[in-house]
């Protein structure tokens, strides 16, 4: 999967900056622990490092063509073997048998069309050396990372905002509209919260040459009307998620999927399975969960959770024949300060939904000494309108992001007013102004009404927002420890046909993502086809709340740097409430907000963060 980074300057002389480039791309050994390379030109430097997946013998990189355009490439090309073939009938002479030098030839042949023919999830550069331009490439989706930052003489870039900071012309400078963007949970497109870097847009690529940065869409998701009836849209549903699983197999590494037992992550594992053996694979597909000590015996249903996890991943990994992993934790697991801090630095940003993300590292880093890629269920909530606000008649008519109401009603916004940073940051005013660019944004299909109209604007708002907040969160984690994780309901084939079915056929049966359970039907367990959705567990052990409570208590000494940002008084507000009223119930819930706070804590001194707030 891989991790990149480089820069490009049109004045100077790069090529006895070599420290420079390794430095940068060392920042990210993690998704790249198998081998390190950089490139340097007169203008440009390229460094990768990488995971080897495809190809593990000459898949080096960065990856020349006839020594004048140079890759580094982060991600897989799921159709790069029908690519590859073209290629050939094309002229083209292949020296590996790596995606990256079938992306490179692409490029080769078709300009920077050729961005439109990849299917799959990637981030990369391109140096082309005659033209004098750099090439910066991202996934439809926006499944893997890549951030720049324009300088006056061209552009560095890379991975994550960790490798852009070690450049001397980046500096981790933090504005308030940075802080409102990571304190709302929006999530906006291009966004970097450090001053002056940006996200590359998902589905776009950036030309940086001697007269600037030119950004070009390759793809956007648009709405057409679907003419397909429910038996066909069905049909359509498990045949395209069928090709998918199937192209995201292949690998030259072990595989494996990450299996809750919930319907998305069920579908992708059972159709895992089914596949492998398909190929004459005798061996089981490992299929991984987590688990909190005692979870099971003191679970309490809430609005979230109606009950655990592990009992119905066991039961379709029986039923599939997959074998089933349960990577088990306690507190001691989750509080432990080193896997806080690696899971800070993985992200570059404090956490933002508590405990969970500490246990999705402590997944990550089990299931890598097993396999090196994992599939997930990622998206598919988003696409098939599964979360409860896409249900909930308040959220679907309020004039906000859906996601934002049931946060509210969890105690969000008066968490936030606690300790002084909703009012402050002028938090309201941001989402308002985000929500309406997002909006904006929708693409309409002419002459749609009513309750239709309304939840196109959601399914939008959910897959280009939402969904881009937990794809980066997935991402960075798993690649900490350097695991891929490969996300099928992100195929852009699925999301296009799917987006446009109407919400009617969505709901079929009255419930959620009614396609595809009824696309999964035969080929799950009734038990588990019919399960009411739920969230990715957390923890309901009232002494990792006490433990959490002590750390807090820590934060009120003058001289911590969170206290840049809230009062003493502020933080004290949220510990005056009852033992147990800390329900985790999204990202702007108490418990997150104090886990935040000592994120931020962490995060300010780790990166020394200048606040820039006037």
């Amino acid at each position: 999967m891989c991790g990149i980074a480089g820069w490009v300057s049109f004045q100077d002389d790069v090529r006895e900056r070599r420290p420079l480039i390794e430095r940068m791309t060392g920042t990210m050994a993690c998704r790249g622990p198998d081998a390190a390379g950089v490139w340097l030109g007169a203008h440009a430097a390229l460094g990768h490092r990488r995971l080897s997946v495809i190809d593990l013998e000459t898949g080096a990189q960065p990856m020349s063509a006839d020594r004048s355009v140079v890759i580094t490439y982060s991600g897989e090309v799921y159709n790069f073997r029908e690519l590859r073939e073209e290629l050939v009938g094309l002229g083209h002479a292949f020296e590996t048998t790596s995606d990256t030098e079938v992306v490179l030839r692409a490029y080769r042949q078709w300009g920077r069309a050729f961005a439109e023919r990849l299917n799959g999830i990637y981030a990369f550069a391109i140096w082309d050396e005659p033209a004098g331009e750099l090439v910066l490439v991202r996934d439809r989706m926006g499944v893997k990372p890549l951030y720049y930052f324009p300088t006056p003489d061209g552009v560095v870039f890379g991975s994550e905002p960790k490798a852009l900071l070690a450049h001397p012309a980046v500096d981790a400078v933090v504005d308030r509209d940075g802080l409102r963007e990571m304190f709302t949970i929006v999530k906006t497109p291009g966004h970097a919260v450090f001053r002056g870097m940006r996200e590359l847009r998902p589905g776009h690529l950036l030309v940086v040459d001697r007269d600037g940065l030119h950004p070009h869409r390759y793809w956007r998701l648009e709405s057409r009307e679907h003419t397909d009836d429910l038996e066909t849209t069905i049909a359509t549903v498990r045949d395209l998620l069928t090709d998918i699983v199937d192209r995201q197999l292949f690998a030259d590494v072990p595989v494996g999927t990450l299996l809750s037992g919930g319907l998305d992550s069920s579908a992708v594992t059972a159709l895992a399975a089914r596949a492998r053996r398909a190929t004459g694979v005798t061996d089981p597909l490992p299929a991984f969960s987590v688990d909190f000590v005692g979870h099971t015996q003191r679970f309490e249903a809430d609005v979230q959770w109606e009950d655990p996890d592990t009992p119905f991943a066991a039961a379709v990994a029986e039923h599939v024949g997959a074998e089933h992993i349960v990577v088990l934790l306690d507190n001691r697991d989750i509080l432990d300060p080193a896997v806080r801090r690696a899971t800070l630095l993985a992200q570059d940003l404090p956490i933002s939904t508590g405990d969970m993300e500490y246990s999705l590292y402590l997944l990550c880093r089990a299931v890598r000494e097993r396999v090196t890629v994992a599939l997930s269920g990622e998206a598919a909530d988003e696409l098939f309108g599964g979360y409860t606000w896409f249900h909930d008649k308040t959220a679907v008519e309020g004039d906000t992001f859906p996601w934002h109401d049931p946060f509210n009603r969890a105690g969000g916004i008066g968490a936030l007013r606690e300790v002084g940073l909703w009012d402050d940051l002028g938090l309201e005013e941001y989402v308002r102004e985000r929500y309406a660019e997002a909006l904006a944004e929708v693409p309409r299909l002419p002459g749609e009404t009513g309750l239709e109209r309304r939840m196109r604007e959601i399914g939008y708002l959910n897959l280009t927002r939402w969904e881009n907040f937990l794809l980066d969160r997935k991402d960075r984690v798993s690649m900490a420890v350097g695991l891929e994780v490969r996300v099928p309901f992100c195929d852009h084939r699925l999301v296009e046909y799917v987006f446009n079915a109407p919400w009617a056929m969505k709901t079929f049966d009255g419930r959620e993502k009614s396609l595809l359970r009824a696309a999964m039907r035969g080929v799950l367990p009734d038990a588990v086809l019919d399960r009411k959705k739920n969230p990715y567990p957390a923890t309901q052990d009232t002494g990792y709340e006490l433990a959490l409570r002590d750390a807090v208590e820590k934060l009120c000494v003058p001289g911590n740097p969170v206290l840049q940002l809230v009062s003493a008084a502020g933080i004290r507000k949220l510990l005056d409430r009852p033992v147990g009223s800390y329900v985790m119930g999204g990202p702007w819930s108490a418990r997150a907000v104090l886990e935040r706070l000592i994120e931020c804590n962490t995060w300010l001194d780790e990166y020394d963060v200048r606040l820039e707030l006037d």
